[in-house]
């Protein structure tokens, strides 16, 4: 059998993990449980080698930095694909099967969620070999999970007649997330967690959009054909891809083919959609909390409490959770973290920018974090990789001062080159043309003190861009 090809999908919001989890920086790009990879580059690896082909990533255009850079980290190279908007998974696994089948007629794909958290890859390689023989024969497998409690959290898989192995069925119907009563009886009668992973033939992948999905087919297929490379990137279509209805691969496909199969899987699962699932996949301490950084607690148990960087204190809590970042807290109790989205919609009618970004920002040639603002100023941190190098660029409202606490800077000034060292500095008046790059061996970090009557990130007219901004 040719090497089942991993079409990943990367360009989610994970709005139920904020404050964590933001627009600009989302979940399965951040290492959630603390073991230093984030759970997009754990499905990386996961899928790193036989029996798996070079991975295809789907992600949204705003991330195509981020990808790049954690896919280099962790040495899996891999065809970035960039969605000029989200339009759900059925549109995301249409451009993934045309694409993997163009490279060959008789692809397997195996489709997966970025953000979820598989403890046994080894299984995990198992189940998609087993789900592959499955799949070469035109069938659709979903990679089905033995539930461990009656979740109302998932939705559900019924199991049909067999198929020659105990774990292998055909798929007799999917069911929405239930109430707790209906998910005992559920678990009583042997349903499976649905997981969104889904094993398949290209061919026949293609063949159910065409019939269930055409006007998803069509957009994935013309968002392809006039797609256009942009450095590492295949960026699809605006146009032609906006065309593709907004809709899952479930309500697409699965719930309509004659093809599903369903194979229980035989490793342990979780898709870490919400705070209370990430308490249970973490280890605890003899009081039953999950701790992560500058975090003390006096008769707290049963809790989950991170800080990024503040010092956290609780007293007489339990079964709650407590996130904070260095621009918002989140206080819930482990019931109702699920109601996150809910919060998260709130902070955005009301206009608040946290819904959305980080104070970090991340950019291809590094990071910057704002320190202060004021009417007429703002202090920024900026941190810039080796090599890194950015837009050549003016203000039209604005003058700024660079001081460097680490590393040298490059800094060109209307056409004259200079070297700023640690602890000097450099005044860029208002309207002057300038751009900044690190030469050295490590990391640039400097502080910007922006003076102005306007200091907003729009004022930027960017002349030359290396990243293919300008």
């Amino acid at each position: 059998m040719t090497l089942i090809v991993p079409v990943i999908l990367a360009g989610g919001a994970g709005t139920r993990l904020w404050p964590l989890s933001r627009d600009t920086m989302p979940k399965q790009f951040i290492a959630l449980l603390g073991e230093g990879l984030s759970t997009f580059q754990a499905t990386l690896l996961r899928v790193a080698g036989a029996p798996f082909a070079r991975p295809i990533i789907i992600t949204n255009h705003e991330f195509r930095f981020i990808v790049a850079e954690q896919m280099q980290a962790v040495g899996v190279e891999g065809e970035i694909v960039l969605e000029p908007e989200r339009r759900d998974s059925a549109a995301a696994i249409a451009v993934g099967a045309l694409l993997a089948r163009r490279a060959s007629p008789d692809a397997v794909a195996v489709a997966l969620a970025a953000d979820h958290v598989v403890q046994d890859a080894a299984a995990f390689r198992g189940d998609c070999l087993a789900a592959a023989e499955l799949a070469s024969s035109g069938l659709i497998v979903t990679l089905g999970i033995v539930p461990s409690a009656p979740s109302v959290a998932y939705g559900y898989l019924e199991p049909g007649e067999g198929l020659g192995n105990p774990r292998m069925k055909r798929l007799k119907r999917f069911v929405e997330k239930p109430d707790a009563v209906t998910a005992q009886s559920y678990l009583d009668a042997g349903f499976l967690w649905n997981s969104g992973n889904f094993v398949f033939s290209t061919a026949t992948m293609i063949e159910e959009l065409n019939e269930f999905a055409p006007d998803v087919l069509a957009a994935a297929r013309d968002a392809i054909a006039a797609a256009a490379s942009d450095l590492d990137f295949l960026r699809l279509d605006a146009k032609a891809f906006a065309q593709a209805t907004r809709i899952s691969i479930d309500y697409a496909v699965m719930e309509k083919t004659r093809h599903a199969a369903v194979i229980a899987a035989t490793f342990d699962w979780s898709d870490i959609g919400a705070w209370d699932s990430i308490y249970d996949v973490m280890d605890k301490d003899a009081a039953g909390n999950v701790l992560r950084g500058p975090v003390f607690t006096v008769d707290t148990t049963n809790s989950l409490l991170r800080s990024d960087d503040m010092l956290l204190t609780t007293i007489g809590l339990k079964d709650v959770v407590v996130v904070a970042t260095r621009d918002a807290v989140l206080v819930s109790s482990k019931a109702a973290a699920g109601q996150v989205k809910q919060l998260v919609e709130q902070l955005k009618k009301a206009g608040r920018p946290e819904a959305t970004e980080h104070l970090r920002i991340y950019r291809p040639w590094g990071w910057y974090q704002r320190i202060d603002i004021g009417s007429r100023f703002q202090v920024k941190r900026i941190n810039v990789k080796p090599d890194g190098k950015l837009s050549l660029q003016k203000h039209f409202h604005r003058s700024e001062h660079w001081v460097v606490v680490r590393g040298t800077a490059e800094v060109t000034l209307d056409g004259k080159v200079s070297h700023v060292h640690e602890n000097e500095s450099i005044y860029l008046p208002i309207g002057c043309t300038h751009r900044l790059y690190n030469p050295g061996k490590i990391e640039l970090e400097l502080i910007e003190v922006q003076v102005g009557s306007y200091t907003g990130e729009d004022d930027i007219i960017r002349i030359e861009d290396i990243y293919a901004r300008a």
